[in-house]
């Protein structure tokens, strides 16, 4: 990669901090852990949800396929999880990207 490609790359990167920054940081609060703490158990229950799901369903079907309903089912589970696990990630991107304020920790 050339020295101008390079530093393209740099000022991109600059420029997309400070845009990404300036529109989010506004419209959500300062965060802190206890801020985060509901977010967290929300996707912990829906991650357990998921999981129990899928056990009940296993001691249900007896070793035989499980039924279109309980597929469905299933299938509505791992989506709340897994929407809810991308914006968990997608919000601690914007934290590592500092494109959100944080309280610091005081302990």
């Amino acid at each position: 990669m050339t020295i101008d490609s390079n530093r393209l790359l740099l000022e991109l990167e600059k420029q997309r901090r400070e845009v990404n920054r300036n529109i989010i940081n506004p419209a959500i609060p300062q965060l802190s852990l206890d801020a985060l703490t509901p977010m967290l158990n929300m996707v912990a229950q829906a991650r357990k949800d998921y999981l129990c799901g899928l056990l009940d369903i296993a001691g249900k079907a007896g070793g035989c396929a499980p039924s279109d309903e309980q597929v469905e089912r299933l299938r509505k589970l791992r989506l709340t999880y897994e929407e809810l696990v991308s914006a968990a990630n997608a919000l601690e991107t914007a934290i590592q990207r500092d494109y959100l304020d944080v309280i610091p920790n005081r302990r």
